[in-house]
């Protein structure tokens, strides 16, 4: 089979390799359509998760399931499924003790175009697909269905570590295709003000289709001013931290209030220690509680917020602004990626005509 492979640190290309085998618990997809993350860039450009040789890229998209192991009850050949991009081991004592997103090790339930192969082929393996797939809504598009891999997810993820309440006052850090369904999440569990923070126009504009009713552009001067200076001192109740770098921790530390509640989901893909600004922490007894976290993988937990996109809650379709058709796109949607124009949200390619 082919796919489009990191082949090392700062170069990618096609390769071929032999089809995967199914185990007993497993399953075999090929993809219908796949999305392009930030994610990969970082992997490929930046080396975050180390060097990885004639790895095939890709952890969001869609799939059709073309083989199942003899022991998969729920799943057979012939399904269109949505992939999670986090697939734990859901037998394992991290899963147990309630961190399935750690299977095996720290981040070790992200597997795809980590420790395995993704999905940028024409056939990948998914592991324990019961516990991993879910059935794909009739009435949800394959574009659609490849931002519930890992936006809407990561997303979300970031609004439950900052444990967001009816009421607050938020601070989305990042309005990327990830901050962007922050926003949506926050709106969705009630917050009554949500500042956004980002310069695209079109990111902007999503934002505020997805319930954003301030924005603060970080090139106007630092954001806890600018927080400060719209909360009138008294800054917010709680931080996603959903793009930005290390030293992003200082401006969040600085504009939540005491008791506060920051949750991180942003890949940060370089730099080797986060700066905690001592006094803005309350000399460490501020209780300013800082969360951070990779997204929860699961069938549950997909044909949840498979149900928010089919029940007509939550449109993700804003997030697509770039559709290519066929593989030989693969390449063009990762540069894109890379150098992110200022109408880009997030591409995908489709790989079969609905």
């Amino acid at each position: 089979m082919k796919g489009f492979a990191m082949l090392k640190i700062g170069e990618v290309g096609w390769i071929t390799k032999d089809v995967p085998k199914c185990g007993p618990l497993d399953a075999i997809c090929k993809p219908l359509a796949i999305a392009i993350c930030t994610s990969d860039v970082h992997t490929v450009w930046e080396g975050a998760v180390g060097d990885r040789h004639n790895m095939i890229l890709g952890h969001e998209g869609c799939a059709e399931v073309v083989e199942v192991g003899e022991l998969v009850k729920d799943f057979k050949p012939g399904d269109r499924v949505l992939v999670p991009a986090i697939t734990p081991d859901w037998s394992s004592l991290e899963a147990q003790a309630g961190y399935s997103m750690h299977s095996g090790g720290m981040l070790a339930g992200w597997k795809f175009s980590n420790f395995k192969d993704g999905l940028d082929s024409e056939f990948f393996h998914v592991n324990d697909a019961d516990g991993n797939l879910a059935h794909m809504p009739e009435n949800i598009n394959i574009v659609d269905a490849c931002m519930l891999s890992d936006m809407v997810p990561t997303g979300f993820h970031g609004v439950e570590l900052a444990d967001v309440q009816f009421g607050d006052t938020v601070l989305v850090i990042g309005i990327g295709p990830v901050g962007l369904m922050s926003v949506a999440g926050a709106s969705l569990r009630g917050a009554s003000r949500i500042i956004a923070v980002g310069t695209r126009p079109k990111c902007v504009e999503a934002a505020k289709k997805y319930g954003a009713t301030d924005f603060i552009n970080y090139k106007n001067g630092s954001i806890e001013d600018q927080v400060m200076e719209l909360t009138s001192g008294k800054g917010v109740d709680r931080v996603v931290i959903a793009g930005g770098n290390v030293d992003t921790f200082e401006s969040a530390v600085k504009s939540v209030k005491p008791g506060g509640l920051i949750g991180n989901v942003n890949y940060l893909g370089s730099g080797d220690y986060i700066s905690i600004p001592r006094t803005d922490w309350g000399v460490g007894m501020g209780h300013k509680q800082i969360r951070g976290g990779l997204m929860p993988g699961g069938r549950l937990r997909m044909e949840k917020l498979g149900a928010l996109v089919s029940s007509g809650r939550l449109d993700v379709s804003p997030l697509a602004t770039h559709i290519f058709e066929g593989w030989d796109h693969i390449p063009e949607a990762l540069q894109l990626m890379k150098d992110k124009p200022a109408d880009l949200i997030k591409p995908v390619v489709k790989l079969v005509k609905e």
